[in-house]
């Protein structure tokens, strides 16, 4: 679509303010094409509002959700994967990094250098093993026992 069939459509319309819409009734005024151009649009949109809409019938909705509801949902596709692909990646990998960690054993010099460390490891472990602290330790302990054991039988109990 030209532009100047454009602005004749947005005239026809009023769509356009005053400067565009005294510019478009010049342009009509003078130029024999535009105004042949500017009849034949308004003989179009004198048709197009002659036209009736179709309306779709009251069951309309109710027919294309029926229509819906027969077609088969969608199955997320499955796709399986060879198992032998997957451990000759899986297998590549692994020699390929126990290639580099022999390389880096062959070529590594390792000297250690002579340092003198005294640690002393005499502590008395009295004083941080309390009976608070076992109990606080089974008490954690039988809570997460508890749990995985709630995780197994809901697991059985879906199984079955």
């Amino acid at each position: 679509m030209n532009t100047i069939e454009q602005q004749l459509w947005d005239y026809i319309d009023g769509n356009l303010d005053e400067s565009l819409k005294k510019a478009i009734e010049e342009k009509i005024a003078l130029n024999a094409d535009v105004k042949s151009q500017y009849e034949d649009l308004l003989k179009l949109n004198l048709v197009f509002d002659g036209l009736d809409l179709d309306e779709p019938s009251m069951s309309f909705t109710r027919n294309v959700m029926e229509s819906v509801a027969m077609v088969p949902a969608p199955v997320a596709m499955k796709t399986k994967v060879d198992k032998k692909i997957i451990y000759g990646i899986g297998g590549f990998f692994v020699i390929s990094l126990l290639a580099l960690l022999g390389y880096v054993f062959y070529n590594v010099n390792l000297e250690m250098p002579k340092f003198d460390l005294k640690v002393n490891l005499d502590f008395n472990l009295e004083k941080y093993i309390t009976p608070a602290a076992i109990y606080a330790f089974l008490f954690a302990d039988l809570v997460i026992g508890l749990i995985f054991l709630d995780q197994f039988l809901r697991k059985k109990i879906a199984q079955k």
